[in-house]
């Protein structure tokens, strides 16, 4: 039995077991519930518009060396929500980054609600690799940039076309349960062909992959999770597909090309400082000629802490917040040594963040953030340091 069939027989048991299943858990309770987690679907009638914008300035030093003040949109997108029936709901994102340097469709999804245990959906959706690719919005985080994992290593923003299901389901009091299996058209070859010099699973991007899957063998993503109530909530997703084109008009050209995405995220509280973190590891199946050129592993964590030190009285609002927080991360982009000589191979990357934000009401963040980042490349040579501030604003509207 191959990986895809494997992936198609665990679907099916997970829709027919969620299908029977009657308990219901609150729709936003959990992670995967997080693009429909925005204030403007909250009041919303039948149909709703809404967005964000992220916008920040910044000013760094590499060895030494300033680098000028810059500043940057660097996100604008706008939501369309519609409870087009009863049962159906769909939702979409156009995202505009830098500026209008990029502009994509990263959602336009349809869900049919059979019962909360079973939503069929269809449409350009974001398969459930961790959390983060879920769940992104900016002004959710205290911190300007995003996870170095979860963009390096998981290819966050990570859109494809694709069909599936998920579900929620609550066995007990206080735990919620939640699932998604989808097929996609997966990552394309510039996962190992591509201009980064290296293995990379962003590479494997590209609008082509909306227009149809180059190799005829979708991508399975899944993704099963549970929250206890005053515990916070853990998942574990796995992505897995063939990068490359290994027939052609039916004739076969090459042999098939594996790679995965794994992943462990968490969420908890320790009475008021939120933790939140991911781990990821990448494996790709490389071509005996490019074993020794590239790394066919890849891992990486990110870990955030976030505490409210102040809630000031201001006129006008309601409960405002000044919080404090750190993040730590680190990705190796080549893990292990290098076959012939048995040298460690490096090309890894670690930054720290401090972070200071107001949040004058809940989907609006003002952040002044320290971020500091060495990176080695793959020889091992002394780490290039970088470090400067970053000023930043966030808000759903």
């Amino acid at each position: 039995m191959t990986w895809a069939e494997r992936g198609s027989l665990l679907a099916g048991l997970i829709l027919l077991w969620a299908g029977q299943a009657t308990a219901q858990a609150p729709d936003t309770a959990l992670v995967q519930g997080g693009i429909y987690q925005r204030p403007f679907i909250v009041s919303a009638g039948r149909t709703a518009v809404g967005g964000y914008l992220e916008a920040h300035g910044a000013f760094s030093r590499t060895d030494g060396v300033p680098e000028g003040p810059s500043f940057e949109v660097r996100r604008f997108n706008i939501f369309l929500y519609s409870a087009v029936g009863r049962r159906l709901r769909f939702t979409s994102e156009l995202e505009f980054e830098h500026g209008t340097e990029e502009i994509a469709l990263e959602t336009a999804l349809l869900d049919f609600v059979v019962t909360p245990s079973l939503v069929l959906r269809i449409g350009v959706l974001l398969p459930p690799v961790g959390a983060f690719n879920v769940s992104h919005d900016g002004p959710r985080y205290e911190f300007v940039e995003r996870p170095l994992v979860s963009t390096e290593i998981i290819p966050a923003t990570l859109s494809e076309v694709g069909i599936g299901a998920h579900g929620r389901l609550a066995p007990s009091p206080g735990l919620s349960l939640s699932y998604d299996a989808y097929l996609t058209n997966g990552l394309g070859p510039a996962v190992v062909l591509n201009e980064t010099g290296r293995t990379s699973f962003p590479g494997g991007k590209g609008e082509s992959l909306f227009a149809g899957d180059q190799n005829g063998s979708p991508a399975f993503s899944g993704r099963i999770a549970a929250r206890g109530r005053g515990l916070g909530e853990v998942g574990f997703s796995h992505y897995r597909a063939i990068y490359n084109t290994w027939r052609l008009e039916g004739e076969r050209i090459d042999e098939p090309r594996w790679l995965s995405l794994s992943a462990v995220d968490a969420s908890t509280a320790l009475g008021p400082l939120d933790l939140r973190g991911e781990l990821a590891l990448g494996l790709v199946d490389l071509p005996d000629d490019l074993a020794e050129v590239l790394g066919d592993r890849q891992w990486g964590f990110h870990l955030d802490a976030v505490l409210p030190i102040w809630r000031p009285r201001i006129r006008g609002l309601a409960d405002p917040a000044v919080l404090a927080g750190v993040r730590l991360e680190r990705v190796d982009f080549n893990a292990g040594s290098f076959g012939d000589s048995g040298q460690k191979r490096f090309d890894e990357r670690n930054a720290v963040t401090v972070a200071l934000s107001f949040r004058p009401v809940p989907g609006t963040v003002f952040r002044l953030n320290y971020r500091h980042q060495s990176f080695r490349d793959l020889l091992g040579n002394p780490a290039e340091r970088t470090g400067g501030f970053q000023l930043g604003v966030a808000t759903y509207f």
